[in-house]
């Protein structure tokens, strides 16, 4: 195997690790933020995790899920520039994949301002930012890469 194969591995090993501690994160940040905005008795959130993020405001934890949010959106578009660059040689992917990138989020936002009128449009803005900030678009990649070399 090529060090560049075992560094592909390594890549999808490495983000749907990082995959999986996001969905930990959000899980219980939900139910902190769950908990506060709806004045529930019981906290469902992992002992260690209310630990953490004890005495935070439900402000403070709504903008904690934002600021996560990017955090993991930029994690998953540094390693899709990454991987693009590792399965085609260069670069020349990188722009489209963040321009890729904005579109989604964009239709996310203007997706999640329109469930106002629409309450349906909600789920699709939620899953469209989960997207976003899991390894999904690296499948794609590989696709692509796979399909080129068949081509070729």
């Amino acid at each position: 195997m090529t060090s560049r194969r075992i560094t592909l591995v390594a890549i999808l090993l490495v983000t749907v690790a990082v995959g999986a501690m996001r969905e930990f994160v959000f899980i219980n940040l939900n139910y902190c933020i769950d908990h506060l905005a709806n004045h529930r008795q019981v906290n469902y959130a992992h002992s260690l995790f209310r630990k953490a993020v004890e005495g935070l405001t439900l402000n403070s934890l709504v903008v904690l899920k934002w600021s996560f949010t990017i955090a993991f959106i930029g994690v998953m578009l540094g390693a899709s520039v990454f991987t693009a660059r590792l399965l085609f040689g260069d670069h020349r992917y990188a722009r489209p994949i963040m321009w890729g990138f904005v579109v989604i989020a964009a239709l996310a936002l203007a997706l999640h301002l329109a469930a106002q009128h629409v309450p349906a449009l909600a789920l699709a803005s939620i899953k469209l930012i989960h997207l976003l900030q899991y390894p999904v678009l690296l499948f794609f990649l590989w696709a692509a890469a796979l399909l080129r070399e068949r081509t070729a």
